[in-house]
Formats: structure tokens, C-alpha cells, sequence
């Protein structure tokens, strides 16, 4: 089942403009700003950057959250992870394998914004397949600030997202099982950890990518 549908958010979608006015850097500084790729240890993939004030500085770690159901009110645990870009395909792998071995698959991009999202689920497909079809897709999964991904448990409520912002996001009756493999990844817990999602940032895309989104909803068998 899916938990988020196109009209609930994650717990940290939200972004809020400056109250203050900005200060524009010339092109040569603004160019240097997107072509930064490391903040200390922890690397960017190429589909997101954050704002030129840098109100938020990329770091890896993760957070408790909580997702609340807007209608009903029911809550869900939620945690949310940054993780460096060499180490974030194999940890979003890795966070699969509570969903057991065959998962639905919701595939989202926004590459044409008058047409909001565009959705491709498709269900009851083996994880070790979905898995090996996504690693020939690992370019669109990184650099593409326009695509992302979620993968469900078939009946409970647990849901994995590899989002636009290529932060890890988990729903899951329990946080247990996924937080230990995060720490198995080296990641702490900091629940002060702010992410790229929630300060100002811009998102990259490419046609190419589009194109490659489409190919990889035909090959997944997606609706």
C-alpha cells in the first residue's frame, strides 16, 4: 500500500523564502556555488544544490519524524536520512530488504511542471529484480532532480522513498529494522539535522533524463 499520495507530503517537503532580502552573486560566483559538489565528507549528487546563502550545509546523518494521516489524524513513524552521493543507491538497497522479497513500486517525476507529477506504480514485483533493473537506472536515481522513487511493502503500512531531493525517507510501524541499518552504514542520529529539503535549493534536470525516466517505466512494466 502507499502511504503519501499526490496530495500529502513528507515531513520535511516544506521550503520557506528568506525574510530578508538576497543578495545575488555575479555568474562567475553563482556558477562556482553549483558546480560545488563536497561539503566536507559529504557529497552531492548532481540533481540538487542548495541555495546560494547556504542557510542549510549538507551533511549526512538522520532524524526521527512523524508522518500524521491530514484526514484522519493517524500517525506514522518516519525516519528521514541524507547520505553521501557514493554511498546513497546501495543504502536506499539496503533499506529495502524489511519490505520482504517482492514490493510495489510508485515512480514519480516532475519534469514537465504544467503537468505536476507524473506517476508509474506497478505492483508485486521481486526486490532482487526491481533492484537489479534500478542499478542500469543509477544515473536518472542520483543526478535527476526531477525524479524519485518509492517502493511499498504489498499489504503493511512500510514505505522506502528515494526522493527529488535525494534524501532517504522511511515509513514504518517501526523505526527498528531501518535505523539499525543506517548506523550500520555509519550514519548518527541527530534529530536537529535540518535537510537540503527544507532551505532554499535548486534542483537540476536534463531532457535526457525525461527520456530515461519514460524508458525506465516500459522496462518496469509500469502503469
Amino acid at each position: 500500500m502507499r502511504i503519501l499520495d499526490e496530495a500529502s507530503a513528507p515531513p520535511l517537503r516544506a521550503v520557506s523564502a528568506p525574510d530578508d532580502p538576497v543578495t545575488l552573486p555575479d555568474d562567475a560566483a553563482f556558477a562556482a556555488h553549483m558546480a560545488r559538489r563536497r561539503y566536507g565528507s559529504f557529497t552531492l549528487t548532481d540533481a540538487i544544490r542548495p541555495g546560494w546563502q547556504l542557510d542549510v550545509v549538507p551533511r549526512a546523518g538522520y532524524r526521527h519524524d512523524t508522518w500524521t494521516d491530514p484526514q484522519g489524524g493517524a500517525r506514522l513513524p518516519a525516519l528521514v536520512a541524507a547520505v553521501s552521493a557514493e554511498e546513497l543507491l546501495d543504502t536506499f538497497f539496503d533499506l529495502l530488504a524489511p519490505l520482504g522479497d517482492t514490493c510495489d513500486v510508485v515512480l514519480d517525476a516532475s519534469h514537465e511542471n504544467a503537468a505536476g507529477v507524473v506517476s508509474h506504480a506497478r505492483d508485486g514485483i521481486e526486490r532482487l529484480v526491481l533492484e537489479s533493473l534500478l542499478w542500469e537506472f543509477e544515473d536518472l536515481l542520483l543526478d535527476d532532480g526531477c525524479t524519485g522513487i518509492a517502493v511499498m511493502h504489498p499489504e503493511l503500512s512500510m514505505e522506502v522513498q528515494l526522493d527529488e531531493h535525494k534524501l532517504l525517507v522511511i515509513y514504518a510501524p517501526s523505526r527498528l529494522p531501518f535505523e539499525r541499518i543506517l548506523r550500520s552504514r555509519g550514519l548518527g542520529r541527530d534529530d536537529r539535522l535540518r535537510m537540503i529539503s527544507q532551505g532554499e535549493h535548486v534542483h537540476s534536470s536534463h531532457a535526457r533524463f525525461a527520456r530515461r525516466f519514460q524508458e525506465l517505466a516500459t522496462r518496469l512494466g509500469a502503469d
